[in-house]
Parts: structure tokens; sequence; C-alpha cells
């Protein structure tokens, strides 16, 4: 996503050197991080199942965000002018919106894919279908591209293209309700309530589980093994509410201060947002591109196992 207004003059030697090498360690790391997600559901076909899919999706928006977006985003960002013409920043605008968009909303699907796998089990076992999962990733791109494409065809204010040396996403309101509401809040809203019935149901499963065993009741050894299954219950549910509060506490940091800046900045003429702070919830924001690689693949056990054939040769 795009918001950088009334840049100063150009910074310093040593805040540019600072600034320049934090922001390629940003763009390599995540790079090579979403690459390797890439690589490896390529090679590895026991790995192309269709909810790994999702996660294919999710590092082609992160890798695009990484290689189309985030370089023009450090130069802009280090020379602090524009100079790449009226027509590429539209592009450029575009392909931010529409690759961050595109993320945001494939944590959702992979968030409702999770949350269906546990409360219908069996039935959607059969409902999930490459078919399936190529028809939500579709739709993530389709609505992506349609929060991205309306300014170019006129929906902002004259103002936002008139400094050749700015290169300003549309700051009309209406836009800007529908662009962050579209692209985070709503998602938001659908990823935390979906993360929390994914607990509440885990959490329901393993203890009617443990519970119907305890029923059967029998022999003190079997009572004595009931005891250790309800504290091996607890322990997992503290690691599943400790893995699900990870996966929403990291999207909520990287992309919440941003899209408050994004929707408070047009609306309130008389507030003054520093441009470093503006600088700074941007790229949380193309953080979250670089961790979610982590969040998703790393820590799959089954994905751990590629990753180390493929970059040790070793099973």
């Amino acid at each position: 996503m795009t918001v950088v207004v009334n840049l100063p003059p150009p910074p310093s030697l040593t805040w540019a050197i600072l600034t320049g090498t934090s922001l390629s360690i940003v763009t390599l790391t995540s790079i090579l991080g979403n690459a390797l997600v890439l690589v490896t559901l390529t090679v590895e076909r026991h790995l192309r199942t269709p909810a790994n899919s999702l996660i294919g999706s999710l590092a082609v928006a992160d890798l695009l965000v990484s290689l189309l977006v985030m370089p023009i985003s450090a130069s802009y960002e280090l020379t602090q002018t524009w100079r790449l013409g009226r027509a590429m920043c539209d592009i450029w605008i575009i392909l931010d919106v529409t690759c961050c968009t595109a993320s945001i909303m494939s944590l959702c699907i992979i968030a409702l894919d999770r949350y269906w796998a546990i409360t219908d089990a069996v039935k959607y076992v059969h409902k999930r279908t490459p078919k399936r999962m190529m028809v939500m990733i579709g739709v993530v791109w389709l609505l992506s591209l349609c929060i991205s494409i309306p300014p170019v065809f006129g929906w902002r204010k004259p103002e936002d293209t008139a400094d050749p040396n700015n290169c300003l996403i549309s700051q009309d309101h209406a836009y800007t309700i529908f662009s962050t509401f579209g692209a985070f809040y709503i998602p938001l809203i659908i990823v935390l309530a979906v993360y929390y019935k994914i607990f509440r149901a885990a959490q329901a499963r393993i203890r009617k589980r443990i519970n119907s065993r305890a029923k059967m009741g029998l022999s003190q050894a079997l009572q004595s093994r009931i005891v250790t299954q309800k504290k091996i219950l607890f322990s997992k549910e503290r690691k599943a509410a400790q893995t699900l509060g990870v996966i929403t506490g990291v999207f909520v940091f990287c992309w919440l201060p941003f899209f408050l800046v994004a929707l408070i900045g047009p609306f309130c003429s008389h507030c003054h947002i520093s441009d470093v702070i503006k600088s700074v919830v941007l790229w949380l924001g193309y953080v979250n591109s670089m961790v979610n690689p982590f969040l998703y693949a790393f820590l799959n056990k089954d994905f751990q196992k590629s990753f180390k054939k493929i970059l040790f040769g070793r099973r």
C-alpha cells in the first residue's frame, strides 16, 4: 500500500545508509523466504495439497510485493522524490494495492479454510478440492484488483496528481473508506472472528474426546490415563491459543498502524502526521510479507523437512 505526502528535502548520508540497509534486509529476506516456499511447493509433490495452494497464493502475493513494490518504495523513500513519471506511478500504486490486498485476503481464506476443516471435517474433506481452492484464490485476486484500479479511472482528487515529484494514492474520501475497509478492516474482522471460532471449536473437540473416554470409565489404570490426557489437553489448548495469538497479533501489529494513518489522513486536515511515521507504518505493513513465510510455512513440520532437503540435501 502507498501513502507518501509532502516529502522533505533529501536526508543526510548517514540516515540514507541506515535506512537503505534496513529496507534492503526486509526486501531480500522477503524475496528469499517467499521464493523458498514456492520452490518447495513446486518440487515436493506431497505438499501440493488444496490447503497448501492457499499458502502458495499468499507466497505469490508477498513475493510480488517484495520484487515489484518494495524496491521502488525504498528508492522513493531514500530520494524522497518521484522520478518515474505519472504512468509508472499509477502502475506502481496498482501493483502495491493489489498485491498487499491479495496478501491480506489470502490470510482470510487460509483462516476460513482452517475453520471449515475443523468444524466440518468429514464433509469438508470432499469439498476441499483443487477447483474450490482455485476459485477462492481467483476471488481474492479479482477483489484486490477491484480495490486498486478505480483511481486510474478518475476516483481521485485533481490535486493527487498535481505534483510530478510525488506519487500518491487517491485521497478521495469515498475511495479511502472503500479501499481501507475492503483491503483491511473487513478482512481483519473476519480473521479475528474465525480464529476465535477455530480456537473454541478445537477446544470443544478435544474436551469432548477426553470426556467420552472418561464416561467409559473402567479401570483405575484407565482413569489415571484420562487424567494424563486432560493434562495434555490443557497443554494443547495453551499451544493452540499461543499459535493463533501469534498469527493474529503479527497481522494486526503489521497492518493496523498503516490503515489507521491511511483512514485518518484524508479526513483530518489539521492532523499533522509526520513523514517519518508514515514511512514507518508503510514499511511495517511490508514486513508482514517478510514474516508470513515463517508463520504459515516454516513452522509447518512437513515444510521444514522439505526445506532441509532442498537447502541441505537432508531427508
